[in-house]
């Protein structure tokens, strides 16, 4: 009976509650009679009343904006991959997919979705929660300026960096002049116009020349020291005189305006004098820890949100005050790094995606209907290349920097990005920019932040001299290269110990390269080395363990397989050593689905399926990243299947057929380098037939006796096969196994999948 009583008491507590509830029901139903309350009756069919009720609910304004939410964000992800992955910041795909869902195309060719998914009185929610998410924006751009490297770098970078917006600020009045005329809304003065125009030609976006300088690889140089400091300093000065600007427009005139930018000037004074002072104290009870508390996190969103409250009330805009936030913040590196986490994932994932959509939803491309307004945007962009490309490059040269540096300082600071969309939005909002130039100086945002890659790629070309090519090419190609890739500490310690194994007792004639290549998103500008420091920790203490010197090599980069085998392509490496990579969907349907939709929409896979290289419906034992490296790399490749992996003293190596011989040259150096013991398979039976093959396994017995022995399948045991610590396989083969789910996968404690290209 004990076990049935929490039955009997859930089935009694249900029936008694329940008619419970229908005798109030019941009950209640008599006082509508009483009270002379009519039942509403619907007049149509039940389907009919399901229809109209799921048609109200499609239109609610909740159900609305989360359909433009998922859409938006759907939109922005893809095209911000697209962009990655033909080596372009994410943020101009997020650019164009917000021109792509405005009137410019969705509008244009698919109106009735468009009116549906976008009509007038939802912008309002629109705009408000774009709003929200460049406050978080502008928050992080805050955090992530380094004002310490401002005060120690300033001297050349800030003449660089006030050379760069006085100038492209000049020709932007001056173009101002011209266009005037034909382009301003009607009632708005010159001085605001121009103003406007002026400050659109010198922005700088900083978040994305960040990105691009780790993901070329310039943070250490003195190069990207400069620029960086130069971006900061433009950021500064750019916002303070956008400050000023939106002061003037709004109060019409300088003079009227006096009393605004007084008010800004203490506001900035009591943030600096006082605030941050204040924070810093907080900031420094939280010194050593990994976590930051919630009563915390409370204190400095409230700092945000009033600092935003105030800028916007004194007549500066909010945008002014989240920035300032931001950068009064502690200068702790790893405090600013765990309070950026909290907030980057919301803010650049959910809401900023939002704004890209509102600006393209403001972007009337079609309104650019003739040749003569199309000149004209022409000779925007030229103004504003030569204001800031030239400006800047001609003012580094003039201070001492050499000419390839100060073209790359130029095209860099020429990066306009998400920073001018929100300069001109601003503007849009004041009604200082009509339609038309709205379009035209968005288009400018994306062509000036879209040439600074290829910009890069071209100064390079130029530059390029013989001594280059040399510094490439080893100074002595008789050694050994290896090079090891890893993207977790743990696994750089691995496979370091797998390359001892390979070349321990090779001494002057070998050479290990540790190499981590890091997504750029997940860094921040100030805090690289303290990364790349805590990702080389394992490998650095293993090579001291193993007596063992190591080269390390560190990248940022928005596209890691292609930057990770055209590294190795270059770099005269023998043998290249990764992990096994897993899909997080791995063995379920939706892996598979989106594995078949990965291959399918992945231009490159297309072009090789064309070619005749590959087959996108084949299915691999291999997750996509590692089939690229296979597919791509020049050299072998070594793939570990790690299973606590420490040494490899006792090695099994099948032989399937004939193409896997090549895999005794690296039992060879097992042998020689680390005195492993090895057991070949001879599973096909094809070594006792095969003469060149056995005189090599004479070979090696003659060298290292008793270290190489030949099996035939019948007298390999399951227990035998588990006591090995390593299996080198080919990759073909390693594919059978995968098939034919051989037990041996599950016997062998680690294996190493070795290509031959």
């Amino acid at each position: 009976m004990g076990k049935y009583r929490n039955l009997i008491f859930y089935i009694t507590t249900i029936a008694v509650f329940s008619c419970l509830m229908y005798y109030f029901i019941i009950e209640g139903q008599t006082l509508e009679i009483k009270e002379n309350i009519v039942a509403k009756t619907s007049t149509g069919s039940t389907w009919e009343n399901f229809q109209e009720s799921f048609k109200t609910n499609l239109h609610h304004p909740l159900a609305l904006l989360l359909a433009q939410i998922v859409t938006i964000i759907l939109t922005a992800r893809l095209f911000g991959w697209i962009c990655m992955k033909i080596r372009q910041p994410s943020v101009i795909g997020e650019m164009i997919a917000g021109i792509i869902l405005g009137p410019s195309l969705l509008g244009m060719y698919f109106p009735e979705f468009s009116a549906f998914l976008f009509p007038k009185e939802s912008l309002g929610n629109l705009q408000f929660l774009s709003q929200i998410g460049l406050i978080l924006f502008m928050y992080i751009v805050g955090m992530e300026l380094d004002l310490s490297v401002l005060r120690k770098k300033a001297h050349d970078a800030v003449v660089i960096s006030h050379a760069s917006i006085i100038i492209p600020f000049a020709l932007g009045i001056g173009l101002s002049y011209f266009i005037y005329r034909e382009f301003s809304p009607d009632g708005i003065q010159f001085t605001s116009f121009a103003l406007f125009i002026a400050i659109s030609m010198s922005i700088t976006a900083f978040p994305v020349l960040a990105r691009i300088v780790q993901e070329r690889n310039l943070q250490k140089t003195k190069l990207g020291t400069i620029v960086i400091t130069c971006a900061a300093a433009d950021d500064i000065t750019a916002w303070c005189i956008l400050a000023a600007v939106i002061a003037i427009v709004k109060a019409g005139s300088f003079t009227s305006s006096i009393y605004v930018i007084i008010m800004a000037i203490a506001y900035v004074l009591l943030m600096i004098k006082i605030v941050r002072p204040f924070l810093k104290r907080i900031g420094d009870l939280q010194a050593g820890k990994n976590t930051i508390n919630k009563p915390m996190v409370a204190i400095f969103f409230l700092t945000l949100i009033l600092s935003s409250y105030v800028t916007e009330v004194i007549g500066i805009h909010a945008l002014f005050g989240a920035f300032m936030a931001g950068a009064i913040m502690p200068e702790n590196a790893k405090f600013r790094t765990l309070f950026i986490d909290k907030v980057e994932d919301v803010a650049l994932v959910l809401l900023l995606p939002l704004f890209f959509v509102f600006t393209g939803l403001r972007t009337q491309i079609g309104l650019l209907n003739d040749s003569h307004l199309w000149m004209t945007a022409g000779f925007i962009i030229l103004t504003a290349v030569v204001g800031k490309f030239a400006g800047s490059a001609l003012t580094a040269r003039f201070v001492g920097i050499n000419w390839k540096e100060s073209l790359t300082i130029g095209a860099l600071m020429n990066t306009r990005g998400l920073m001018e969309l929100i300069v001109l939005n601003i503007g849009y909002d004041l009604g200082v920019l009509g339609p038309e130039i709205f379009a035209m100086l968005v288009i400018m945002a994306l062509f000036t932040t879209f040439m600074t890659g290829p910009a890069l790629d071209f100064i390079n070309f130029i530059f390029k001299s013989k001594k280059d090519d040399d510094e490439a090419i080893p100074e002595n190609d008789s050694k050994y290269r290896v090079l090891l890739s890893f993207d977790k500490p743990e696994s750089g310690s691995t496979l370091l110990r797998l390359a001892h194994d390979f070349t321990n007792k090779m001494n002057g004639n070998k050479s290990i390269t540790a190499m981590n290549i890091a997504p750029v998103d997940e860094m921040h500008a100030y805090d690289i080395n303290e990364y790349e420091e805590s990702q080389f920790q394992n490998v650095i203490e293993t090579s001291h363990e193993l007596n063992l010197e190591v080269a390390t090599l560190f990248k940022a980069s928005t596209d890691i397989e292609n930057d990770l085998t055209s590294i190795t392509n270059k770099g005269h490496y023998d043998l290249l050593l990764i992990m096994l990579g897993k899909s997080m969907y791995e063995g379920s349907l939706l892996g598979r689905l989106l594995g078949f939709t990965t291959k399918i929409i992945n231009p490159e896979k297309l072009l090789n399926t064309v070619k005749g290289k590959g087959n996108i419906f084949n299915n691999s034992p291999f997750d996509d990243f590692t089939l690229q490296i296979l597919d791509k790399a020049n050299i072998p490749v070594g793939v570990l299947v790690e299973k606590d992996f420490t040494a490899a003293d006792k090695v099994f190596v099948p032989i399937f057929n004939l193409s896997d011989f090549y895999l005794l040259e690296y039992a060879k150096r097992l042998i020689n380098n680390n005195n492993s013991q090895i057991i070949i398979l001879d599973a096909a039976g094809q070594i006792r037939n095969n003469i060149e093959v056995k005189e090599l396994i004479r070979s090696i017995e003659q060298v290292a006796p008793n270290h190489i022995t030949l099996y035939n399948e019948k007298k390999i045991e399951k227990e035998f096969l588990s006591s090995q610590d390593l299996m080198l396989i080919s990759s073909k083969s390693w594919k059978n196994l995968i098939d034919t789910k051989s037990l041996w996968l599950s016997d062998i404690p680690s294996t190493l999948i070795i290509s031959n290209p």
